[in-house]
């Protein structure tokens, strides 16, 4: 941030006056707390405002009264009362106690400005915490579910069973972590392309004499999965695997015309 130009530009001095928007003396309130530089100029500012004030007041010499006196004479005459000699400062009594008043309620002005600045801040900073160790809660969230998916595909009792692209889209392949004993598949759909409006990837397990394909489950959701693993049951003594493009909902047998890809398990 250049602080040089953005004392010159004359915010500051609007600041002061109080003629900013709310937004506007959040944002002077937040340089003035991290820039000392800026937080010095608005000081000086309600500085050489105070001194100006006090030199705004009338001129008026010693002999004013006098002078007033004799013009008065003509219309109420004053009659000669001994009395003390008074001072010239007594005459300006009421006006500098206005003018002290004034200044008080400028200075307290200010600094109820500046205070309720500092709250706003202080609560906007709090939200930005607030919402940091959301993210950062979130993140250790998806760090222990990563976690737990590494190791359920690290399990020595995983059979790893590759899929190659089909006719209908060759460069397509895919993954599938089978867990016998538990009974689990693993879905690693990372290179799928994502589904069109209305359809769906399913799953197959085959036996392949003769050929007879079981449905174990749906990719839903295929777009909002970060990882693309899709966690299925899988029942069947499977000798293969498959993967179609079906409408939304899934179908009772596959659309071999949708056959995405194929993988046969190692013996």
């Amino acid at each position: 941030m250049d602080i040089k130009k953005y004392i010159a530009s004359g915010i500051l001095e609007l600041y002061v006056a109080g003629t900013l928007s709310v937004e506007e003396n959040l944002e002077v309130q937040h340089y003035a707390i991290k820039y000392p530089e800026i937080q010095k100029e608005i000081e000086t500012i309600e500085a050489a405002i105070l001194e100006l004030t006090s030199v705004v007041s009338p001129g008026l010499s010693n002999d004013s009264f006098k002078k007033v006196k004799s013009e008065l004479d003509d219309v109420i005459p004053f009659a000669p009362t001994p009395s003390p000699k008074r001072t010239p400062w007594i005459s300006y009594l009421g006006w500098a106690a206005s003018l002290i008043f004034a200044i008080g309620m400028l200075w307290m002005y200010l600094q109820n400005d500046k205070l309720e600045s500092e709250i706003k801040i202080t609560e906007q900073e709090i939200q930005t915490l607030e919402e940091q160790i959301i993210d950062g809660e979130q993140i250790l969230v998806e760090k222990g579910k990563t976690e737990k998916l590494l190791k359920e595909l690290r399990n020595k009792n995983v059979n790893v069973v590759a899929l190659a692209g089909q006719n209908v889209a060759p460069e397509s392949y895919a993954k599938v972590y089978w867990n016998k004993p538990e009974q689990k598949v693993y879905v690693d759909a990372q290179g799928l392309p994502k589904p069109p409006a209305g359809f769906t990837y399913q799953v197959w397990s085959l036996k392949l004499e003769p050929l007879a394909p079981t449905s174990i489950g749906l990719l839903d959701d295929f777009a909002n999965n970060e990882t693309s693993v899709f966690e299925l049951e899988n029942v069947n003594e499977s000798e293969a695997f498959g993967i179609t493009l079906e409408p939304e909902g899934g179908s009772e047998s596959p659309n071999l015309d949708q056959l995405y890809t194929l993988g046969a398990v190692g013996r």
